[in-house]
């Protein structure tokens, strides 16, 4: 579980330096271009890696934002083998967007009915 924490808080320092220097368009790409990796993926990784994602936000010196915690989480899963996909979608009214997490069309790493609230603009 360390190492899995570790790693989490790690990729969440490298994705806030992109977010700082307002690099969304490298963040995306280096989301995109994570290979999944050749292994047989197991549903308890899946949730150890959820949950050290989550406990690395809680340890996180600052505020995590959804779309770096989703990042995060999409990297990390799929260098495990599963096949996640980080979703960006908006509410028009009031205006709201938000990212999150997906494992062969479900939501992993929030509420459930969260794709209900957004309209999704892209998938990677």
């Amino acid at each position: 579980m360390f190492l899995r924490l570790g790693r989490a808080y790690a990729q969440l320092v490298r994705f806030e330096q992109y977010l700082r220097r307002n690099q969304f368009n490298r963040l995306y790409e280096r989301v995109r271009s994570c290979p999944i990796r050749n292994t047989r993926p197991h549903r308890a990784t899946q949730d150890e890696i959820c949950r050290a994602v989550n406990l690395a936000c809680v340890l996180y010196f600052k505020e995590v934002l959804c779309l770096q915690r989703a990042a995060t989480t999409t990297c990390l899963l799929r260098q495990d083998g599963i096949p996640a996909q980080m979703v960006i979608g908006v509410q028009p009214l009031p205006f709201s967007a938000h990212a999150w997490v997906e494992v062969e069309g479900i939501v992993v790493n929030d509420k459930l009915y969260t794709p209900g609230l957004y309209s999704v603009l892209s998938r990677c």
